[in-house]
């Protein structure tokens, strides 16, 4: 609850919090946003046609409505993007957390292979493993998460040195708790606020990622997204033969949808770190003086006492 109240009363949280249920609607209630018929059944328009009250977009090359497109390919990319942060930050907190607890040789191997990921080029590694792998939303989501836990993990694992020695943990060591027991009920939950914040910044990778691959043609191509609809666009030279929105509306959807991710992170940056939180504009006020401390009351009726005498 206190949470939910720190969230509706961030700006940065509240407008990124809109725009996510926006696209929500969008991905499993796409009739509340258009009357169209979907773009894979047979009904097709005229190609290339222009912005219209029927087609609000226009139409592309091929005869879909642009419109259409983008509203059911909001399914796909949303979904990509929330099951690959889900298990990147999965593997980060089990990495990050067990390397900084365990200690020792666990904490070497782990850090090691944590950091062996982290230097690697990430885009030109995606693009290999998504090239050899197949074309798929699974194998897109599983290269999603093997090339994105790491920088999570080295947040995760400081995180959780700085815990380590804390005396509830101590005290949960002396009653004689299990080492799993510790991590999951006893040191998780005082790092919610960094989890949450790196499943967001998961997200928010996982969008550009995956829009990069569906751009490339390395993704599943038997459904609509928004990556996929750059895809057609840049083949079919969309903005070459008077089809600028098949290009424009699925990149602007793609950047909303990362600044909604976004938005949320630094809230919940805020939330967590106090210090980040911004100086409101009466605490600047220049010439304010400070108050002056009121006289106890002892002070003033000894002064009465005084003068009485």
């Amino acid at each position: 609850m206190k949470l939910l109240k720190s969230l509706l009363s961030n700006r940065k949280a509240l407008a990124g919090l809109v725009i996510l249920l926006l696209f929500v609607l969008m991905a499993y209630l796409p009739m509340l946003f258009t009357s169209n018929a979907h773009p894979d059944d047979p009904a097709q328009y005229d190609p290339n046609l222009p912005l219209s009250s029927e087609h609000l977009l226009g139409t592309t090359s091929l005869g879909q409505d642009v419109y259409s497109l983008l509203i059911y390919g909001a399914r796909q990319s949303l979904q990509i993007a929330v099951i690959a942060g889900f298990f990147a930050t999965v593997l980060s907190v089990l990495i990050g957390v067990s390397a900084a607890y365990l200690g020792g040789i666990v904490d070497d191997v782990l850090s090691l292979l944590t950091n062996v990921v982290l230097i690697i080029p990430s885009f030109p590694l995606i693009v290999i493993l998504a090239k050899y792998a197949g074309q798929s939303n699974t194998v897109l989501i599983i290269v999603l998460v093997v090339t994105g836990w790491s920088y999570g993990a080295n947040q995760m694992r400081a995180q959780a040195l700085s815990l380590r020695n804390r005396e509830f943990l101590d005290s949960a060591r002396v009653r004689g708790e299990r080492r799993s027991y510790i991590i999951v009920f006893e040191m998780l939950p005082t790092m919610s606020s960094l989890i949450v914040a790196n499943f967001l910044g998961a997200a928010l990778y996982s969008v550009g990622a995956a829009a990069g691959l569906q751009f490339l043609g390395l993704g599943d191509t038997s459904h609509d997204s928004w990556g996929l609809m750059l895809y057609w666009a840049h083949s079919q030279e969309a903005l070459q033969t008077g089809s600028p929105w098949w290009a424009l509306a699925p990149g602007l959807a793609i950047a909303l949808l990362g600044a909604s991710f976004a938005l949320m992170n630094y809230a919940f940056d805020e939330i967590g770190n106090p210090a980040l939180r911004p100086v409101r504009r009466k605490d600047l006020r220049v010439g304010s003086r400070p108050r002056k401390p009121k006289k106890s009351t002892k002070e003033g009726s000894d002064r009465v006492l005084i003068d009485a005498a």
